[in-house]
């Protein structure tokens, strides 16, 4: 089998699920298409032998095409909530299509598909390729062009919007302020003025290496740093005293706190502020991770 044959036959292998990534994006079962063709084309102009996860870079190309072509739709587009949905069943001359069928059995449902265009491209993009096929945030943020933070919080935003709930405040100054209260009450280790900033349903993240620190640095009988924490109550314990050095800064321009002795930022805490409340909060310290965010103090 000489090379371009062997190509062909690895892009057939991931057509089905490049093409379902692509529909829920996009919402549509043409552009759905133009997004997996362009993908191809790419492929088949590169240089096989320096692709190493195959699956991936095609995800990623054509994630990248839908987002430019959500990003150029002059207008949204309109469908009921019980409209029916697209008829990938058929082709244009109404026969069936077995790959279309297995398309139409697991896209999305309309009403959801009414919801995701209610989002910005790249919150959409982010929501999917997150929570839909298991992306993790490093893998999306170079697809959306952000920090992994941005990337997370583009995704929070997108599944607050579609589960109706308060979407995070955008307004720096407001998020400024409740970032203060939660330092100065983490500094004075005050457990019940921590509880009255955090929601009660706050998650805090943490990267290995946030936790590696936090674990050398544990004092006896102190909560443990996990990767995840759920709950204010669980939230505050770990947290509280535990910013003592954190300073106020600008996080990928949200409001957000880093330890930087020197000057070097050595960890960061990244926030999301919603009604007012702290409803998640990141804390990354991994060096490669830093260097992709951007820091200002102020």
């Amino acid at each position: 089998m000489n090379e371009k044959n062997w190509i062909a036959e690895q892009f057939e292998a991931h057509r089905e699920k490049l093409r379902s990534v692509a529909y829920r994006m996009l919402g549509s079962a043409p552009e759905a298409d133009d997004a997996v063709q362009e993908a191809w084309l790419k492929l088949s102009r590169a240089d096989s032998g320096e692709v190493e996860n195959l699956g991936g870079w095609l995800t990623t190309v054509v994630a990248r095409a839908c987002l430019d072509m959500l990003r150029s739709r002059k207008s949204r587009r309109e469908q009921a909530l019980d409209a029916p949905g697209p008829d990938l069943a058929q082709d244009g001359e109404g026969t069936s299509d077995p790959e279309r069928e297995l398309l139409l059995a697991d896209a999305i449902g309309p009403a959801l598909l009414v919801l995701l265009d209610t989002l910005a491209p790249t919150e959409r993009v982010a929501f999917v390729l997150h929570d839909l096929f298991g992306m993790s945030f490093e893998e999306v943020a170079p697809i959306v062009g952000r920090s992994v933070v941005a990337a997370r919080q583009l995704a929070s935003r997108a599944r607050r919007r579609i589960q109706g709930a308060t979407v995070p405040d955008d307004d720096v100054e407001r998020q400024r302020d409740v970032v203060s209260a939660f330092l100065l009450a983490s500094r004075e280790g005050d457990f019940d003025r921590l509880l009255a900033v955090l929601d009660p349903d706050v998650v805090l993240h943490a990267d290995r290496a946030a936790i590696a620190t936090a674990e050398a640095n544990r004092g006896q009988g102190s909560p443990k740093l996990s990767g995840v924490t759920r709950g204010a109550e669980a939230v505050a314990k770990i947290l509280a005293g535990g910013a003592r050095g954190a300073r106020l800064a600008i996080i990928d321009g949200a409001a957000g706190a880093a330890w930087a002795p020197g000057g070097t930022p050595r960890a960061v805490f990244a926030f999301t502020v919603v009604g007012g409340k702290v409803a998640e909060i990141e804390i990354f310290a991994d060096p490669e991770s830093l260097k992709r965010l951007e820091i200002k103090f102020g």
